[in-house]
């Protein structure tokens, strides 16, 4: 030890603090204060007396390690990890920052004649225990390019966090180990730990944790990578990667989301009818349109759906739906002429169907499209038109094409008239 204090050596310092620990009472501080020695003696009883030196700070300690350089930061995870199993429920929470680094250092006696250590070294560990939140272990950039290089295992653990300004202007390159809740590093600590303790482990495991190891230590290495150039990189180089990246992505998602043309599904009644207005109609009629609708299966034509009465009249017999023979229709059911049952309105219609009680609707448009009078399907055209029989008055037309597209219009038409419909969508 003595001739180790005639020159200035490079050693790892280990620099603790109890976060809060001024802020408690006295009873607290000696809680504290004997659970961390408790702890902080479990972590380093491995490292010989000669190859350490620990000074008490009051609210934490400095440890420094004249031997291995590794053995700051394994101290450093058992504490932690001690902390960590601790009861919940004692109070005050034991709560710690830690910071490492390794710097040059010189040893001296103190007002005691004890052994104490100054210099560059201690420094920065206490400036860097600074920056690290409750629970974290921070550790210099000189420390981590000392001890990530040691084993896939030690530089899988540290992730970078940039470069912080101490209150002397000075700035410090730092790295954390092991972030509270990420698995990976977590993993990789408790595996260096449970190899040096567990001697009987089998060997056929050795592999595959070195294997893992490996591959954490590739896929940090390779993000710490590519975040520390795209913070080097100028202006123009940060516009060039994220302008990369975005069309990467644009292109995948149109790859994802193109639709087809075929995928267009025509609206089904219920929609028409919601955009008609008009109310769903009721379980009788539905069994009823069938039957009219044979009827006039193959002429284009689709007979008009009755309107059912609510209730039956007083001495009547009612039916299996609850409905009597004199209230089954409100309307009679209108003629439609032979010219119009075959879907072609004849020369002098209009004439000839103004005596009558009924009107017509005729379209012309591409096959397959679909006729709603009033919510109701009329039907489709077969050729080229379709012309159907409705009551005189106002109804509301709904034609839909086979990709999807929508055409609504009012008419008004009187007894004998037929309003003839082309919608853009048709040409």
């Amino acid at each position: 030890m003595e001739e180790r204090g005639t020159k200035t050596i490079m050693s790892g310092v280990l620099f603790l603090d109890i976060v809060e620990y001024s802020r408690k009472s006295v009873a607290g501080q000696i809680s504290l204060k004997e659970r961390f020695n408790s702890y902080l003696s479990d972590a380093i009883r491995d490292v010989p007396v000669p190859d350490r030196i620990i000074l008490d700070t009051g609210d934490g300690a400095a440890i420094n390690f004249l031997g291995d350089i590794e053995d700051a930061l394994k101290a450093a995870l058992s504490l932690r990890e001690s902390i960590r199993d601790e009861d919940h429920n004692i109070d005050p929470p034991l709560r710690v920052r830690a910071g490492i680094n390794l710097g040059p250092i010189r040893l001296v006696r103190d007002i005691n004649g004890q052994p104490n250590i100054v210099g560059d070294g201690i420094n920065v560990a206490q400036r860097v225990m600074g920056f690290a939140e409750v629970n974290q272990i921070l550790v210099s950039r000189s420390y981590y390019d000392a001890v990530s290089r040691l084993s896939p295992q030690y530089a899988g653990m540290f992730h970078f966090q940039g470069s912080r300004t101490d209150k002397h202007v000075r700035e410090h390159e730092i790295y954390a180990v092991g972030y509270i809740g990420e698995k990976s590093t977590e993993l990789a600590a408790e595996n260096m730990l449970v190899e040096k303790e567990a001697k009987s482990a089998a060997p056929i495991l050795v592999p595959v944790k070195t294997a893992w190891a490996s591959a954490a230590s590739w896929l940090d290495s390779t993000i710490e990578s590519i975040m520390v150039r795209f913070k080097l990189a100028t202006f123009q180089q940060r516009a060039l990667y994220i302008g990369a990246v975005a069309i990467a992505v644009v292109l995948i998602g149109v790859l994802l989301i193109k639709p087809s043309r075929n995928d267009k599904a025509l609206p089904d009644i219920g929609q028409v009818q919601a955009a008609s207005g008009v109310q769903p109609v009721s379980a009788a009629v539905s069994a009823v349109q069938p039957h009219a609708e044979r009827r006039g299966a193959g002429t284009g034509i689709a007979p008009p759906v009755a309107t059912v009465k609510q209730g039956t009249k007083k001495g009547a017999e009612p039916n299996a739906d609850g409905k009597t023979a004199d209230d089954q229709f409100k309307h009679p059911k209108p003629k439609v002429s032979e010219s119009a049952r075959k879907g072609v309105a004849p020369a002098g219609m209009d004439s000839a169907v103004g005596q009558a009680n009924e009107a017509y609707i005729s379209i012309t448009c591409k096959e397959g499209t679909q006729l709603f009078v009033d919510g109701a399907e009329k039907g489709k055209i077969i050729s080229t038109g379709l012309t159907v029989a409705v009551s005189p008055g106002k109804h509301k037309v709904i034609m839909t094409s086979k990709n999807g597209s929508l055409y609504t219009q009012n008419v008004e038409l009187e007894p004998g008239k037929i309003a003839h419909i082309k919608p853009n969508f048709c040409d």
